[in-house]
């Protein structure tokens, strides 16, 4: 594990996503320590119901038509790079909201039915809160840490904490599962035997695959023209030609 460089440029926001993070756990285990009893309130309904909504709303996939957009200053993992940008998607909003608050509400539903007095109790109640409170408070660092879901830079691919280096990229095809597109695979030259290929991208990102696929062919040959500081546009996918016989 190579420790950070003094001079990458990410210590702002290094102590940024720290502080949100740590602000975000902090309210979450308080509220939680709050909670009452079983015997007073009934949180059973409330916690069936969040369950309910989160099942569905990960079947949820609204129209993904964002586009990738430049930005001088973009967060990686180890540096700050000029590059384009897609944001997350109002369907990755849902599941990163959604499953904060399943989480919160579970341990909520657990902790109210522990009795008060016995140690095993208070230890058992703290555990439960101190991991829920640290969940949330790394997905909310998360989100505040990096620029966008995904990122074209001159240094790779980024999609979440993951970086593929334009070098070790080949061929890029979308990604079908259940019947939709959900991502762009990427097929890397050099990877374990048994690794899957990666992939970038998805119902969680609000650029469509068409977008990507178009995008990533296009840099991955010239990654350097994103590295110069010059605003880019991403190239939009080819619109197939109409068929003999239809106007």
């Amino acid at each position: 594990m190579r420790l950070p460089r003094i001079g990458d440029g990410l210590w702002a926001r290094r102590l940024v996503a720290l502080t949100v993070g740590t602000g975000a756990a902090a309210l979450v285990g308080t509220g939680l320590l709050q909670v009452p009893p079983a015997d007073r309130y009934d949180l059973s309904l409330p916690v069936w119901l969040l369950i309910g909504v989160h099942l569905l709303s990960q079947r949820w996939w609204p129209r993904r038509d964002g586009r990738l957009v430049w930005r001088v200053r973009v967060a990686g993992v180890t540096s700050v790079e000029p590059g384009l940008v897609a944001r997350r998607s109002l369907a990755g909003w849902a599941d990163l909201v959604g499953g904060a608050a399943l989480a919160a509400a579970l341990c909520a539903g657990l902790i109210s039915t522990l009795p008060a007095e016995p140690v095993w109790a208070r230890a058992l109640r703290m555990a439960l809160v101190a991991g829920v409170a640290v969940g949330i408070g790394w997905a909310v660092h998360e989100e505040a840490r990096f620029t966008g879901r995904l990122t074209l830079t001159a240094g790779g691919v980024r999609h979440g904490r993951r970086t593929y280096e334009w070098t070790n990229i080949g061929r890029v095809t979308p990604r079908r599962q259940n019947g939709r597109l959900d991502g762009v695979r990427l097929r890397l030259a050099v990877r374990r035997s048994l690794e899957p290929a990666p992939v970038v991208g998805g119902r969680d990102t609000a650029v469509p695959e068409d977008r990507l696929v178009a995008a990533i062919e296009h840099y991955r040959r010239r990654p350097e023209v994103l590295g110069v500081g010059l605003p880019v546009s991403a190239p939009e996918p080819a619109v197939p030609e109409p068929t003999e016989g239809v106007r």
